[in-house]
């Protein structure tokens, strides 16, 4: 998986890759699948993709040496999307196994779904827009996506929250903040409204 285009999606040995990959293809967006701290300092835009145990993934990132220029390219407003655990690592902390650091960049912590609830939460289900976000453009509101997880976001600042999804409570679907994009469904599997967020993200990144 490579190319030599400005869409930069991380690797550092989690899985959904592929998925990820073949989803910006059939958009017709070139994109570099790396692990190279480099190649992030050099992307034009960025995904943070994610699958599995968040204190296991934050480990890797950090034993690549991805930790400081993921953090360094958001806060240079370098276009970024984090996709389900990619959307929880944005945040401070995480209770899942155990207490774990993420990166910090957006204030709050990753909880589980609370006790009587089947967890994870496996299938379709809608998100509510709830406010203007370049991710919801010619995108219905309270449209479905398709989510597998068994713990979820909680903001300290409401004003990032874009999107949200109810299962048992109310919980942050979708952030934004400047350039800065996370989701925690999985658009590769969110059929046309997910080929459509993705589009929207490379709109915004100035890709399309």
């Amino acid at each position: 998986m490579g190319g030599s285009g400005g869409l930069t999606i991380v690797d550092y040995g989690a899985g959904n890759l592929r998925s990820v990959y073949m989803a910006f293809q059939r958009l017709g967006i070139s994109a570099r699948v790396s692990s190279e701290p480099r190649d992030l300092a050099a992307a034009k835009a960025i995904v943070l993709p994610g699958v599995g145990a968040f204190g296991d993934n934050i480990g890797r990132i950090r034993a690549r040496g991805l930790e400081e220029p993921l953090v360094a390219a958001i806060r240079a407003e370098v276009p970024f999307l984090g996709i389900c655990l990619g959307l929880q690592m944005l945040f401070e902390t995480s209770d899942e196994l155990g207490e774990h650091r993420g990166l910090g960049v957006l204030a709050g912590r990753v909880r589980r779904f609370p006790p009587g609830l089947h967890v994870p939460q496996m299938g379709w289900n809608q998100v509510r827009q709830v406010r203007p976000c370049a991710l919801w453009r010619d995108l219905p509101d309270d449209s479905y996506v398709y989510l597998v997880h068994s713990y979820y976001v909680e903001p300290q600042e409401a004003e990032v929250v874009a999107g949200t999804t109810d299962y048992g409570l109310t919980y942050a679907s979708a952030v934004a903040q400047g350039n800065l994009y996370g989701i925690q469904f999985h658009p590769e599997k969110s059929q046309d409204v997910g080929a459509r967020i993705l589009h929207n993200f490379c709109r915004a990144a100035g890709l399309q």
